[in-house]
């Protein structure tokens, strides 16, 4: 009797690979899936407009029947953002921490959508068979963090999450080394391990010494009002504000949208401790004399809505910045965000504020594990196959040495990207067809894939500008007289203007171009506004040609 070839599972990435954010990675074996994470990432200056960036699931969508359930690893929008657009198609139970649920259940509600929200804990095991699945707590800037082991017929697969080593977390809750020593022990086929700070040599410096730096600031600027910006979901931070603050005799007042949110669904689950007397509504915190009051809001990363950049432009109602203040920015700059966080802190200075940023020693730490702590999970897990996962190429790459140096064989590691689906086995990896993955766009209600057309005619205007070009019609000759060239964000003259509708009057002297369908015409003029622009101007604004009939 010929043997039977088992199974093998498949790892899909449709997002979080070769990119920061996006996080959403399908697990395959044979009629069954298993997602991790849904997440977004935020637009940059090359996506004008756009509001959130989610994965492209038309994968998932075509094998709907297989999905079993989206296992979370943490409640940050890169691992839960995309969520809210999917749940309402994909109706499968969702698992995660009781926080991570929580945040999410908000923004659920929004969208007034129901879903199936499973609440899981630290050790709990789950069964999606054939997968069985095992929460890990974890250290990290936010509240309820897993890694996750997913035991398949074929072996168990390990995704670390986002994580880091803290042996003195504020919330006293360190990571149980010995129970990933002891799935490494029994054996794991396959490890996903994050990589976003493997350019950061030793160790990440635990949360509890930005509680001194936080405790010295406070001390020194007594009589002083203090204004802090930070991460809405760093439970432990704002919780390590709150304590400080009531030692120094300050309430507490926060000042915008996500942060009064996440500090009331803390508050709910018991995750942050903070009495109704030291609260203050923002809209009163003028009430409470400088030295007695902490503000505590959003714009960490200079988002132009944000509470702090309203209040750095003078847009927040009653919160005027000004010499008695003292403003700390507890968050490093993103990757792309820091020209506008250094407009804001420019402009808070102006108001003649004194501020505290990412350049003052231990304001801030991360929440990823540093390279030294990146080899102690590697060295826990010992794992057969290694894919690096959560960072750009070159952090990938540079884990993937990290693995090598820690004896795992090149040849059983892989650096993926999005849209890749891998087959793994004892007997290797092997890349099979690539699945449908990319970008999809939110912008504002409306959710569109395959916008990349809009989104370069967006930059043409913001950097070139839009000309214009409206034609009329009549029975006579088209003259200059007859056209009309209206510029928006276009620099230009008199001449430039005269010399366009020269060069489109003499398009129609052509008698044939009348009986062109309006399409063509348009061309035509486009065509011959452009080389004229491209020619004398050095670049190219957005032409839009205009037909009318007189």
């Amino acid at each position: 009797m010929a043997k039977r070839t088992k199974k093998k599972f498949k790892i899909g990435f449709l997002g979080g690979v070769g990119e920061i954010g996006k996080n959403m990675t399908l697990i395959e074996y044979g009629e069954n899936i298993v997602l991790i994470d849904g997440g977004m990432s935020f637009p940059d200056d090359d996506t004008p407009g756009i509001d959130a960036i989610i994965p492209d699931v038309t994968y998932l969508r075509e094998n709907k029947s297989k999905l079993r359930g989206i296992l979370l690893t943490h409640g940050h929008e890169d691992h839960i953002g995309a969520l809210p657009y999917l749940l309402d198609e994909f109706q499968v139970p969702v698992y995660g921490s009781e926080i991570t649920l929580a945040l999410l259940a908000a923004k659920l509600s929004e969208k007034k959508i129901d879903a199936k929200l499973i609440t899981v804990q630290d050790g709990e095991k789950v069964l999606l068979s054939p997968f069985t699945v095992e929460f890990f707590h974890v250290c990290h800037s936010v509240s309820g963090s897993f890694a996750i082991s997913i035991t398949t017929p074929q072996g168990t697969i390990f995704h670390s999450g986002d994580f880091k080593f803290d042996y003195t977390p504020v919330d006293g809750l360190p990571m149980d080394l010995s129970r990933f020593g002891a799935l490494g022990e029994k054996g794991v086929l396959l490890m996903l391990g994050e990589s976003t700070n493997i350019e950061r040599d030793g160790y990440t410096v635990s949360e509890q010494v930005v509680g001194d730096t936080f405790d010295k600031i406070f001390s020194d600027n007594d009589g002083r009002r203090i204004i802090v910006a930070t991460f809405a979901s760093n439970i432990s931070r704002l919780q390590q504000i709150v304590d400080i603050a009531k030692k120094y005799g300050r309430k507490i007042s926060f000042g915008g949208k996500s942060i009064a949110k996440v500090a009331d669904i803390s508050r709910d689950l018991g995750l942050l401790d903070i009495d109704n007397k030291q609260l203050v509504q923002i809209e009163k915190a003028n009430r409470v004399p400088d030295g007695k009051i902490c503000l505590v809001v959003t714009g960490s990363q200079g988002e132009p809505m944000s509470a702090l950049s309203r209040m750095a432009y003078g847009e927040y109602g009653k919160i005027q910045i000004g010499l008695n203040d003292t403003v700390i920015i507890s968050a490093s700059p993103i990757p792309g965000n820091e020209k506008s966080i250094y407009s804001v802190i420019n402009n808070i200075y102006m108001l003649g504020a004194k501020v505290c940023y990412h350049t003052l020693k231990d304001i801030h730490v991360s929440g990823h594990a540093h390279k030294e702590e990146l080899k102690l999970m590697l060295s826990l897990i010992k794992p057969k196959y290694f894919l690096p996962i959560h960072g750009e190429y070159r952090h990938q790459f540079k884990h993937k040495e990290l693995a090598v140096s820690l004896g795992i064989p090149e040849e059983n590691i892989m650096i993926t990207e999005v849209g890749w689906m891998v087959e793994v086995s004892e007997d290797g990896f092997s890349r099979l067809e690539d699945i449908p993955a990319g970008n999809v766009y939110i912008d504002g209600g409306v959710i569109g894939d395959n916008v990349e057309a809009i989104i370069q005619d967006r930059k043409t205007m913001s950097h070139d500008g839009v000309m214009i070009v409206l034609c009329q019609l009549g029975t006579a000759a088209v003259s200059e007289k007859d056209i009309d060239v209206i510029y928006r964000g276009v620099i230009t003259n008199d001449d430039f203007t005269q010399c366009i509708k020269k060069q489109v009057a003499a398009v129609f002297k052509d008698k044939k171009i009348r009986k062109l369908p309006r399409r063509d015409i348009k061309d035509r003029v486009s065509k011959v506004v452009k080389a004229y622009a491209r020619k004398s101007m050095k670049t190219t604004p957005m032409i839009i040609p205009i037909i009318v009939t007189k």
